[in-house]
């Protein structure tokens, strides 16, 4: 069971993978009755479930079709699935995700580049915005952000004055969240997501490392005055990047994940600066499944049997994404 399937989301993108496996009988849920997910004919079967009473919902969801695995599909599922992960086990189900104390610990990012700091990992410097002082300690230009929630990197502002910077950190705030400052880093060597699985005993299962093409809109949230910012949507070239997927599965090992996690970052002088963490499955899952790391048919065999999975062997080159439509008639809307 997926829970969150939304369209071009990491759900749909989950379900996709799993279905390149080839060996599953895959459902979905969501909230929404127009998530894209819903009318998707990769699932077996969908729900529509409440808001109210979301986790309980989601565990009538997975009782109803026995099923034996649930998957959050998205930020907000992770949040509320990973605290709850004791209820859901004690439903008899397993929830793939990362340690519970992994997702709160990277659920704010200033808590999250304060412990990477600790640990002695390279980041951009990043501190919370209190004054037009904050500003001026980071430098400009530089990355206005929500301290939690900016998956997909909504709401991230590129300013290149302390008056700008000031305004999006005022709407941020507004918006009932707290705004933090961030070094900008340029892209010339490169932004890359990385996909890295830990296994239960924290042993490093695999990484892969997908150069971001920024050339495409898709890729693209804002370009303009020197710098640029990424979307939601990563596209571009997985290869052997050695180097940088040893400074990722570093990190998982330093944080002790326990399960997936994506780390979003761009490089300077050889080393990779984390500009995000998110401790679960990212939406360019499927795109390393198609690269020959399909990382939640790893992990559930893994759990299943035990075995210790072998490095996977990458079919490198360009991996590139679009978006789908359907039509549903009003009487098929959940």
């Amino acid at each position: 069971m997926i829970a969150g399937i939304g369209g071009a989301s990491l759900g749909t993108e989950i379900g996709k993978a799993l279905r390149l496996a080839g060996k599953y009988r895959i459902y979905g849920c969501d909230v929404s009755p127009t998530a894209y997910g819903l009318y998707e004919s990769a699932f077996d079967k969908t729900f529509r479930v409440a808001r109210t009473d979301y986790v309980s919902n989601v565990i009538d969801a997975c009782r109803k079709t026995n099923t034996s695995w649930l998957i959050p599909g998205g930020e907000q599922p992770t949040s509320l699935l990973g605290a709850a992960s004791t209820q859901i086990s004690q439903a008899g189900i397993q929830l793939l995700a990362n340690d519970a104390s992994i997702i709160t610990a990277f659920s704010n990012k200033q808590h999250a580049f304060e412990r990477l700091a600790k640990y002695g990992f390279s980041i951009p410097r990043t501190i919370p915005i209190t004054s037009e002082r904050d500003i001026e300690q980071i430098g400009l230009p530089c990355i206005v952000k929500p301290a939690a929630g900016s998956g997909g990197s909504a709401s991230v502002f590129f300013a290149v004055s302390v008056a700008e910077a000031m305004i999006y950190a005022e709407f941020i705030r507004r918006s009932d969240n707290m705004p933090i400052v961030q070094e900008y880093i340029d892209d010339a060597e490169g932004e890359f997501t990385i996909g890295v699985l830990s296994l239960s005993d924290g042993r490093i299962a695999g990484s892969v490392a997908l150069r971001r093409a920024l050339d495409a809109k898709l890729s693209v949230a804002y370009r303009g005055r020197g710098g640029v910012v990424s979307s939601g949507y990563s596209q571009g070239y997985i290869g052997e990047f050695p180097e940088l997927c040893a400074q990722a599965e570093k990190i998982a090992q330093g944080i002790g994940s326990r399960g997936p996690i994506n780390i979003q970052g761009r490089v300077r002088d050889g080393i990779l600066l984390p500009f995000e963490i998110n401790p679960r499955f990212s939406a360019s899952v499927y795109l390393r499944a198609l690269a020959g790391f399909n990382e939640i048919d790893t992990l559930v065999r893994h759990l299943c049997t035990g075995q210790v999975p072998t490095r996977p062997v990458l079919k490198t080159g360009w991996y590139l994404r679009s978006l789908t439509e359907c039509y549903v008639a009003d009487e098929q809307l959940k």
